[in-house]
C-alpha cells in the first residue's frame, strides 16, 4: 500500500506543480526551462496514472511496482497466486496496463494524424506554392490572408502568404522567418506531441488541457527568443502587433503558426529583457527531476 501512496503523492505533486507553473510569470522569461518542467510533469502524470492501480493490485507483494510485476508474472507462470491477490487485484493491474495502452495508442494516433495532415499539406504546397527571391528559404502562397507558419518534419517547410508580404516590412519579415525556422530546428512539434496525446487520453482533467495551452505558448516564446537573438525586439514585436490587428489569419493542421497564440502577451514579454535568477531555473529543474524520478524508480526497482 505504501507504493500506491507514493504514486498518489506523485500525482498530487504533479497537479500542484502544474498549478504553480501555470500561475508563474518567470516561465515567460525562461521558456526552455519551463518546457522541460512541463515535460517532466506530463511524463510523471502518465507513469503515476499507470502505477497507482497497479500498486493497489500488487499491494500483497509488498514490493516496488516493477519487482511486484515480475513476481506476479512468475506466479502466474507457475499457476499460483499469493494470499490476498484475487480477481479484483488482477483487475487493478489490468487497469494500469490499460491506461498505459491508452496513452501509447493515443500518442501513436496523434503522430499518425499529424503526419497525414503534414503530408497532405506538403503535397498541396508542391502544387500551389512558389519560390520568391525576396523570401529566401521559404515558400509563398498567393493568398490575401496573413499566414506565416512552419510545416515541421524531416523536410520542414517555412511558408508565408502574399498577404503577409504586404503586411510586414523587410525587418519584420526577416524576424518572422527566423521565428519559424526555430520551430523547425528545435522540433517544437515533437515538444507539443505528448501534451496533445495526454489531452486526448485524459480529457476530463482540465489542468491537462491547460498544460497543452501553456506549452504551446512557451514554444512560441522560445521561437521568439531565437528570433530576437538575430534581430532586435522591435521588428518582431511589430510583426506580432500587425498579426494581432489582422483578424484574418490562417494556419493549417499539423503546422506551427506565427500568429496563433496570445500575441499581446508575447509582445509585452519582448519589451522585458531581464532573465529570472539562476536559482529559480535550477530549483525548477530539480523539482522536475524529482517528479520523474519517483514513479520511474518504483517501476525500475
Amino acid at each position: 500500500m505504501a507504493f500506491a501512496v507514493h504514486f498518489a503523492a506523485s500525482m498530487l505533486a504533479c497537479y500542484l506543480t502544474a498549478q504553480v507553473l501555470a500561475a508563474s510569470t518567470w516561465t515567460w522569461r525562461a521558456p526552455r526551462v519551463a518546457i522541460v518542467c512541463w515535460q517532466a510533469v506530463g511524463l510523471a502524470v502518465g507513469l503515476s496514472a499507470m502505477g497507482l492501480p497497479m500498486a493497489l493490485g500488487l499491494a500483497a507483494y509488498d514490493l516496488p511496482t516493477g519487482s511486484a510485476l515480475l513476481a506476479l508474472a512468475a506466479d502466474l507462470g507457475h499457476g499460483t497466486l499469493p494470499a490476498g491477490v484475487g480477481a479484483v487485484h488482477l483487475g487493478l493491474v489490468g487497469v494500469g496496463f490499460g491506461i498505459g495502452a491508452v496513452l501509447l495508442t493515443t500518442t501513436v494516433r496523434s503522430v499518425q494524424a499529424t503526419v497525414r495532415a503534414q503530408r497532405r499539406h506538403r503535397d498541396l504546397l508542391t502544387l500551389v506554392a512558389r519560390r520568391d527571391p525576396t523570401v529566401p528559404g521559404a515558400l509563398v502562397l498567393d493568398h490575401p490572408s496573413a499566414a506565416a507558419y512552419c510545416l515541421p518534419g524531416v523536410r520542414p517547410r517555412v511558408v508565408v502568404s502574399a498577404g503577409t508580404l504586404d503586411l510586414l516590412d523587410r525587418a519584420e519579415l526577416a524576424a518572422v522567418l527566423t521565428h519559424e525556422r526555430a520551430h523547425a530546428q528545435e522540433r517544437h512539434d515533437l515538444v507539443l506531441l505528448p501534451f496533445t496525446a495526454l489531452r486526448r487520453a485524459l480529457p476530463w482533467f482540465r489542468w491537462v488541457r491547460d498544460a497543452h495551452e501553456r506549452v504551446a505558448l512557451l514554444v512560441e516564446m522560445r521561437a521568439d527568443d531565437k528570433a530576437r537573438e538575430l534581430h532586435a525586439e522591435a521588428p518582431l514585436a511589430g510583426a506580432l502587433r500587425r498579426f494581432a490587428a489582422c483578424g484574418d489569419r490562417i494556419t493549417p493542421a499539423g503546422a506551427l503558426g506565427m500568429g496563433d497564440t496570445d500575441l499581446d502577451v508575447r509582445v509585452q514579454r519582448l519589451m522585458v529583457a531581464d532573465r529570472p535568477p539562476r536559482v529559480i531555473g535550477a530549483t525548477a529543474l530539480a523539482v522536475a527531476a524529482t517528479l520523474v524520478a519517483l514513479p520511474v524508480s518504483l517501476f525500475l526497482s
